[in-house]
């Protein structure tokens, strides 16, 4: 299984960004699918979570200002971020927990992309 993420860049702060992930591979079913972030010198931190049914939750710092949402039918996960700060300043990374057609149920990351907010 491979996740793959992508959207990020650099942006000005108030401004906006949709991050995409599409995971591939031998895929039964993905149970909750997340977005990560972490910024330089800092952990890794939860941003949103979205279960196979759409509900989500958000981290504090991401109420009000994103949104996450998935297709079950693309095994696409994205996130929407609005009024963007330079606290955001990260790398934001997917995660999926998935149940490959084997029965193995595994955690999978993508890549990473890069989100740099200048202020």
């Amino acid at each position: 299984v491979q996740l793959q993420a992508s959207g990020g860049g650099l942006v000005q702060a108030g401004g906006s960004l949709r991050l995409s992930c599409a995971a591939s591979g031998s895929i039964f079913r993905i149970d909750a699918m997340n977005w990560y972030r972490q910024a330089p010198g800092k952990q890794r931190e939860l941003v949103a979570a979205v279960t196979a049914s759409g509900s989500a939750i958000y981290a504090d710092s991401a109420k009000g200002r994103g949104t996450i949402s998935r297709d079950n039918a693309k095994n696409t996960v994205y996130l929407q971020m609005n009024t963007l700060k330079p606290e955001d300043t990260a790398v934001y990374y997917c995660n999926a927990r998935v149940m490959t057609t084997d029965w193995g149920i595994n955690d999978y990351w993508g890549q990473g992309t890069q989100v740099t907010v200048s202020s």
